[in-house]
């Protein structure tokens, strides 16, 4: 990659990282699943009238609206509004990883290699120190409800595999779309809707962020990313946004940031580095199917 298109491919790591510390701000003003409305209406129009017609079957386009736009985030924005920081949350979510390996195995009949069990059996060491650490002092259903979300996010992953989609951002526009009337009608029959009476500039901020930057110029980059260059190659930058967002929350929301979670979170991050480190390896003298790309944030 030349040096501005890796700058690119940080800075889409920066911004997806930092979508976590926004979401907290969100999460004050909204609750979870109307946010999550908001935010999904607001990725959705106006860009479906400009993006063009899907390209995948609709199938497809609803299925994935159901499972990662609707499932996978009202367990992300209900297990961060009910107490799970920020930073781990960016964390933790990257279990999506396992699930998807799992989810492959079983639906797909894809055997994961030995590197591949090795990074997934040290990414389940790092999550359950997290999950040892976080429960000593914190409820531990907002830890579960990210691992739900994450849980969705590698069905989401499969259903991925399955559709193809050409243009990811198009894709997502219309993922956007078809999860917005469900999350309206699950905040309005369980939620007190009132907090659209109030809307206020850090309501409005958060829900421009995360709409318009997170997810139409995040994917709008990553997609040309991936237009340019093989997946193998872009990928491994995503490993990049728990960094960020662990980071981000302790600067901006003074989230504690233990020594054995920043130690957990390593091995984490190793366990998830390795199969991409070794991937990249082996395909400059063998041609391999390239990894999943990852899905929306």
């Amino acid at each position: 990659m030349s040096p501005r298109h890796v700058l690119l491919a940080v800075l889409v790591a920066a911004i997806w990282g930092f979508n976590f510390v926004v979401l907290k701000v969100g999460l004050d003003e909204f609750p979870p699943i109307l946010f999550s409305a908001l935010r999904f209406l607001a990725a959705a129009v106006p860009a479906i009238f400009f993006v063009g017609r899907p390209t995948v079957a609709w199938r497809w386009i609803i299925s994935v609206g159901l499972v990662l736009g609707v499932a996978k985030f009202s367990f992300l924005f209900i297990g961060l509004h009910a107490g799970m920081p920020a930073g781990l949350s960016s964390l933790v979510l990257q279990s999506q990883v396992i699930f998807t390996a799992v989810f492959a195995a079983v639906i797909l009949r894809e055997r994961p290699k030995p590197v591949q069990i090795t990074g997934i059996g040290l990414a389940i060491a790092g999550i359950g120190l997290i999950a040892w650490d976080y429960g000593l002092s914190s409820p531990l259903m907002g830890f579960l409800l990210v691992i739900a979300a994450a849980a969705c996010w590698g069905v989401s992953n499969v259903l991925m595999r399955y559709a193809k989609p050409a243009d990811t951002l198009r894709f997502m526009v219309w993922v956007s779309a078809v999860a917005v009337l469900p999350l309206f009608a699950l905040a309005f029959l369980t939620e007190d809707v009132s907090a659209l009476g109030r809307l206020n500039w850090a309501g409005v901020g958060a829900i421009g962020y995360v709409s318009w930057i997170s997810t139409l110029l995040g994917f709008a980059v990553w997609g040309f990313l991936l237009r340019k260059y093989e997946s193998s190659t872009v990928a491994p930058f995503s490993l990049l946004v728990p960094v960020f967002g662990m980071f981000s929350a302790w600067a901006f929301l003074g989230e504690d940031l233990t020594v054995l979670r920043a130690a957990a979170g390593g091995i984490v991050l190793l366990g998830l580095a390795i199969p991409q480190l070794v991937g990249r390896r082996a395909a400059r003298t063998e041609v391999l199917p390239e990894p999943l790309v990852p899905a929306g944030r």
